[in-house]
Formats: structure tokens, C-alpha cells, sequence
């Protein structure tokens, strides 16, 4: 499934809720308390997708572990923030992985001979004495 599809909201409310097995009103409860977030028409009418599916379930989750509305609305907003820190920080490793490869690509080009560092060093210490 592409993120289109995946976000491309095609149910109406009375389908997603036989879909997800709850009720009409359980889903207007959770859109009212900003859970869920379904597209509207231009007529007003809600059309549901498959990550509002996705998002249910977790909400259907953590409520029936015992966790109140105010409170999963709290930790799937921590998740997303989770998810856009790691996305953020595996785009910083990244960059600094080409970076340090450029950089030891670069070195490759300046390396000196092992015999001639080598020599050098010795013919210095033979100076100091």
C-alpha cells in the first residue's frame, strides 16, 4: 500500500465503524477529543482512511490497558513526536556517515608513503640526541 492509499480516505463513518467494530458515536467521541481526524467532503460528511484505521486501533489499544482519553491523547502525540525525532536522527547519522566517507575518501588522496613517514620520524629523533 502507498502513503497515498494509505491516507486516501474512502469510508463513510457507518463502514468504518462496523470495520473497526465500534459505534458511530464512539468514533464522533473520539474525533471531538481530537483522537481521530477524519477528512470531510465538501457536503460536511466524515470519509475515513486506512491510517485513521490504523490510528483506532491504537487508541483502542491503550484505552482497554485502562489509559483515559486525555491520556492516549497525550502518548499518540509522544509517538509522533518519537517517530519525527528518530527520522530526524537517522537523517543526521546519515549525513554524518557520507561525511566522515568523503572525508576518509579525501584522506586517501594526502596519505604519505609508510616508508617515508617512517624515515622521517627516525631521521628526526637521530637530531634531537
Amino acid at each position: 500500500m502507498t502513503e497515498h492509499q494509505h491516507h486516501h480516505a474512502v469510508y463513510v463513518i457507518s463502514v468504518f465503524a462496523e470495520i473497526a467494530g465500534v459505534h458511530p458515536q464512539t468514533l464522533r467521541n473520539y474525533e471531538r477529543s481530537g483522537l481521530l481526524n477524519p477528512l470531510r467532503t465538501s457536503g460536511g460528511s466524515r470519509r475515513f482512511s486506512d491510517a485513521d484505521l490504523v490510528a483506532l486501533r491504537r487508541i483502542q489499544e491503550l484505552t482497554n490497558a485502562g489509559v483515559n482519553l486525555e491520556g492516549v491523547k497525550r502518548i499518540m502525540a509522544l509517538e509522533v513526536e518519537l517517530a519525527t525525532r528518530e527520522e530526524k536522527m537517522a537523517d543526521i547519522t546519515n549525513e554524518a556517515k557520507s561525511s566522515i566517507q568523503e572525508t576518509h575518501r579525501l584522506y586517501r588522496r594526502d596519505l604519505v608513503p609508510v616508508q617515508n613517514t617512517i624515515e622521517v620520524f627516525i631521521d628526526a629523533r637521530r637530531l634531537r640526541r
